[in-house]
């Protein structure tokens, strides 16, 4: 890669504290942010949660004569009351559309076990609990599906008339959608799925620290993980603070921002190792910033071009990227700066405990040896009248 940006001479390690204080900032901001929701009188939880995570119901639609655009149809469902649907059209039937209603208030129920009056419940009567509660949450599901499938075709009719139900939508001349399915998302099912975004997210972390602990050193590896967190915190902070929704493609651009947030540090370490053999007498804090230096302009050029990318996302990629492109956008940011602020400073902070720590050792060991040397063994020898 040609170097587009040369003689960059910039103190990078001499602005550290400053950077870790932005990082502090932010992420006691979303701290704050998290746990004054939860806390403060009918306050929200931490984070927007989406159909996804929280469940819901979601709706398949079929248009004849055209579909409507997605925003047409946001605009008829804000207008019922389900501002926070999640619009997103069919990838192999071009007139269908699936409509994502989240629970409505007051249609999830839950119930309480019943309570025995024995200090032991028999299993009879726990079995009786549990198919009561099964049987509550079954009559939930049910209403919250059919309330969400009255409330979009409230929303859908103001394009014309549905479809009768006995008839498909090519008979009916004068219908102009059809509701051609209507499935339930459980919070349960959501929950799985971010256990498992959770597990996945940990495992990628471990793995990369075993391959940055085998390839360079333990300390490399620490920083550069120490980073990866420090970026996936940041971005929750953001989406917690502007209460941006959380869905599945969030969890995926977070996954996608261990990726690219590990590669940045892998490129300055390894200029790092590489000076590291070339100036042995340079102290660790200059050789430090001249390899930042060095690597500026790859970071730059790469860094810059994903950073245009995910802001033409936020800008022109809808509502159902939304969530998407803003993860990018602000892990792009914080990803950036992170390798030089976060992870750098880390593992040369470690390196010189250890430095510090080896001499101090090996000091207290030649000590040890002049003191041994000093005791000479005497020889007794037979005096002679």
């Amino acid at each position: 890669m040609a170097d587009l940006f040369t003689n960059i001479n910039v103190d990078w390690m001499g602005i550290r504290k400053p950077l870790i204080g932005v990082s502090i900032l932010v992420l006691m901001a979303g701290l704050v942010s998290a746990v004054g929701r939860q806390l403060m009188p009918g306050g929200t939880d931490a984070f927007n949660l989406g159909v996804d995570f929280q469940g819901g119901t979601v709706i398949t639609a079929k248009f004849k004569g055209g579909k409507p655009k997605d925003d047409e149809i946001r605009s008829a469902l804000e207008n019922v009351g389900l501002g926070e649907s999640v619009i997103q059209a069919s990838i192999d039937k071009g007139d269908e559309v699936l409509i994502k209603v989240p629970l409505l208030e007051g249609d999830s129920k839950t119930t309480e076990p019943a309570a025995s009056n024995t200090a032991a419940p028999t299993s009879a009567a726990n079995s009786a609990n549990a198919n009561a509660e099964a049987e509550a949450l079954a009559a939930a599901s049910v209403n919250q599906v059919s309330k969400g499938r009255e409330l979009v075709k409230k929303a859908l009719d103001t394009f014309g008339k549905e479809a009768a139900a006995s008839q498909s939508l090519d008979v009916d001349k004068d219908a102009r959608y059809k509701i051609v399915g209507t499935d339930s998302v459980g919070p349960v099912a959501g929950e799985q799925l971010r256990n498992q975004a959770v597990i996945a997210t940990l495992l990628g972390m471990v793995g990369i620290l075993l391959f940055i602990a085998f390839r360079y050193d333990w300390t490399y590896a620490a920083g550069a993980v120490i980073a990866v967190f420090h970026d996936v915190l940041i971005t929750l902070a953001f989406f917690t603070m502007f209460q941006w929704e959380i869905s599945l493609t969030v969890l995926a651009a977070l996954l996608t921002l261990v990726g690219f947030s590990v590669n940045d540090s892998i490129v300055i370490f390894d200029r790092i190792r590489e000076n590291l053999t070339l100036k042995r007498n340079t102290p660790l804090y200059e050789l430090t910033n001249d390899s930042i230096n060095q690597t500026m302009s790859r970071t730059i050029v790469t860094n810059g071009l994903v950073f245009l990318s995910v802001l033409a996302l936020v800008l022109f990629g809808g509502e159902v990227l939304r969530g998407f492109s803003l993860a990018l956008f602000v892990g792009a940011i914080t990803g950036t700066y992170s390798t030089i602020a976060i992870a750098s400073p880390i593992a040369i902070w470690w390196q010189d405990k250890l430095g510090e720590a080896r001499m101090k050792e090996t000091k207290f060991e030649k000590e040890q040896k002049l003191a041994s040397a000093a005791r000479r063994s005497v020889t007794r020898r037979p005096v002679s009248r």
